[in-house]
């Protein structure tokens, strides 16, 4: 096995070399501002990304969610632009981005917990694309395989990640994968509007129980949700790309699209869900082979969720090999979500990612106005600390989110209500009418820039 694995890292060396951690060299830097462009515009679709679409209906009706649906995506995709931005200056992943900010210790926490989150999220759309994958087997081929399907989707994911994101692009992506994705996309869009009576539709008042600033929140949560993993690819960007601008138009035109196709599969009788969205595509579309293909974009979200796990797993163990990480995180991801039930698990993930909104307003304090917009090599790798200053305004953040929307599993909950009622505060903050996420990016950015900066703390 080890004699593989090995020829397979030589192939691969040849194709896609590794740069890990360090600054990728101008050599390596081949992407333009479109190549991201249609790397996010595909991440930014999928089936998970329907199905959040789909929890703003009926309690809001169609105008007032597409509407949440664009005020959102433009919010959400700002700092993810400034990630991106950050990422193309530095030419390092996002986890050593934090190292300034926190420390070189202080930013294994960070990267504790994106690779927890990532496994997790990997995990979740295995399951999600081996569920669909198993709807399209049964209507085309009467084969009911689920397990079969889900290992099916783990290998190919983790043979892109081993590819690396310019083999991706390039290779995968811009040569067959995005116009696969499109076409489906464009499909079941049409299919989906022929089958609704949109005027019904639109004249359909919501059921008010969902406050439109929180619905704000559910859409701009996803491109923020990709915060962590931002840099990872735009340091393989040109410097004279236009990087930030391709990561927001891509992702914008994606997230915009596929949030208002759930809500209206949902408003058209679809369920909630990976299983009843794909069902209502298969049914909609007239074809399980429509579905097929839009897994093709769907399995470029896993292959980023792996290959970035590996790079945070990397900025504290530098000396493992990258491609090794790749493989065990693959291995670990197929196996969770055979083993648990990742619908659950999803709940705690979201307890995880809140944590990168209001480390991700410190970071544009500190990165874009404290530091110019530029750190350089001796900045990023300096000191081997903790910049214990920097963990207030994240906390804080931190809080504050849960304060606004409660987060996380119902023990988790349960002990945050506990302690702001008990100290006879309103809980929830606004009765989550302002969202999560805009509070705490706001409240960790304004105690970035008011805190004095601390040294970090050497062994």
């Amino acid at each position: 096995m080890a004699t593989v694995i090995d020829r397979i890292e030589q192939v691969l060396e040849r194709e896609a070399p590794v740069y890990g951690i360090h600054p990728v060299p101008p050599e390596g830097r081949r992407l333009s501002g479109l190549d991201l462009g249609v790397l996010w515009g595909d991440l930014s679709v999928g089936l998970l990304v329907m199905v959040t679409g789909a929890l703003l209906v009926p309690a809001l009706g169609l105008p007032q969610a597409l509407l949440a649906i664009v005020v959102g995506t433009l919010i959400g995709c700002l700092p993810l632009a400034l990630v991106t931005l950050a990422g193309q200056r530095e030419g390092v992943p996002t986890m050593v981005l934090f190292r300034p900010v926190l420390g070189a210790r202080g930013s294994w926490a960070p990267s504790a917990l994106n690779l927890l989150q990532l496994v997790g999220w990997t995990a979740v759309e295995f399951w999600a694309m081996g569920r669909v994958a198993n709807v399209a087997s049964v209507r085309l081929f009467g084969l009911d395989a689920p397990v079969l399907w889900l290992a099916v989707v783990a290998v190919v994911c983790t043979g892109l990640a081993l590819g690396g994101p310019v083999l991706v692009v390039r290779r995968w992506l811009e040569r067959f994968g995005i116009y696969v994705l499109v076409g489906a996309a464009v499909w079941i869009t049409g299919a989906a509007l022929r089958g609704a009576d949109l005027g019904a539709l639109w004249r359909r008042p919501g059921e008010g129980d969902l406050p439109f600033w929180l619905a704000v929140d559910l859409v701009a949560v996803m491109p923020i949700s990709w915060l962590p993993l931002a840099a990872d690819y735009s340091r393989f960007a040109r410097p004279s790309a236009r990087a930030a601008a391709g990561t927001y138009v891509g992702y914008a035109i994606g997230n915009t699209w596929f949030y208002a196709l759930g809500a209206l599969l949902a408003l058209s009788g679809a369920s909630a869900d990976a299983t009843g969205i794909g069902s209502a595509i298969v049914a909609s579309a007239g074809g399980a082979l429509v579905l097929l293909a839009l897994l093709v974009g769907e399995s470029d979200n896993a292959f980023a969720d792996i290959y970035s796990a590996a790079l945070s797993t990397q900025n504290v163990v530098p000396r493992v090999s990258q491609r090794r990480l790749i493989l065990a995180i693959g291995a670990l991801s197929f196996l969770l979500a055979l083993a648990l039930d990742v619908e659950r698990y999803e709940v705690f993930l979201l307890l995880i990612g809140s944590v990168f909104v209001p480390l991700a307003g410190l970071f544009a304090a500190h990165w874009l106005v404290r530091a110019g917009g530029s750190y350089g090599p001796a900045r990023l790798f300096a000191g081997d600390g903790v910049r214990w200053w920097a963990v207030a305004p994240w906390l804080a953040g931190f809080v504050l989110y849960h304060w606004s929307v409660p987060t996380g599993p119902a023990g988790w909950v349960d002990a945050v209500r506990s302690v702001f009622t008990g100290l006879g505060l309103p809980f929830p903050l606004f009765g989550s009418a302002l969202g999560a996420s805009l509070p705490s990016f706001a409240a960790a950015f304004l105690l970035g820039l008011v805190l004095p900066p601390g040294d970090p703390v050497r062994r």
